[in-house]
């Protein structure tokens, strides 16, 4: 990935913070000779040294992908941002965002670590309250359903963050944005002056 200097996370727990709260992201690898992606929820496990995930068996991703290097790329809050919003007009508009690329070699997993790994997901995404619990599910059932998934583990090799939240314009100019960002009521154009708000501190 592209990152200039001033874009790059260089905290670690920050990039760790992205993948655990945008975990559904899109999965690349080559398959057949040709560039493949799947969108699917990853999660990492808490040594920070593995991506888990499966895909459905009728994907053909997974034929022919243990061993190969892949990309996951978690994709963190956008939008738009526009230059009438500045104390100048010598300007453009531009897109500030949050991005988290994971590189590493896949190796398919079975039986316990699947189930494990599903059980995780389930875990994470359920609500605390909920009362679908997946180790109640009818065993039969849940064997039978997990027959139809290909589970998998990415051995991570390099991890990059690129936060690009107007670092390169005057802090005066990044206050401005935050003012019209947090305007609006949808869910990225807050959070993306939240984060602003941080590299402020």
């Amino acid at each position: 990935m592209y990152i200039p200097s001033h874009f790059k996370i260089g905290d670690d727990e920050m990039i760790y913070d992205i993948i655990q709260e945008y975990g559904f992201a899109t999965f690349f690898s080559q398959h057949e000779g040709e560039p493949f992606a799947t969108h699917i929820p990853l999660m990492i496990d808490e040594d920070k040294e593995y991506l888990y995930g499966h895909f459905a068996r009728a994907n053909p991703q997974w034929k022919d992908i243990h061993n190969q290097n892949v990309l996951a790329i978690f994709h963190g809050p956008h939008c738009y941002i526009s230059s009438s919003w500045y104390e100048s007009n010598r300007a453009v508009p531009t897109w500030n965002y949050l991005a988290v690329h994971v590189y590493g070699k896949v190796e398919i997993v079975e039986d316990d670590k699947l189930k494990e790994s599903l059980s995780d997901l389930v875990k994470k995404y359920e609500a605390p309250d909920s009362s679908y619990k997946l180790d109640e599910v009818d065993a039969r059932y849940l064997e039978g359903m997990t027959k139809g998934v290909v589970g998998f583990k990415i051995k991570i090799n390099k991890i990059e963050g690129k936060a690009k939240l107007s670092q390169n314009h005057s802090i005066e100019r990044r206050e401005l944005v935050i003012q019209e960002l947090e305007k609006f009521e949808s869910e990225d154009e807050r959070k993306i002056a939240s984060y602003m708000k941080d590299y402020l501190r």
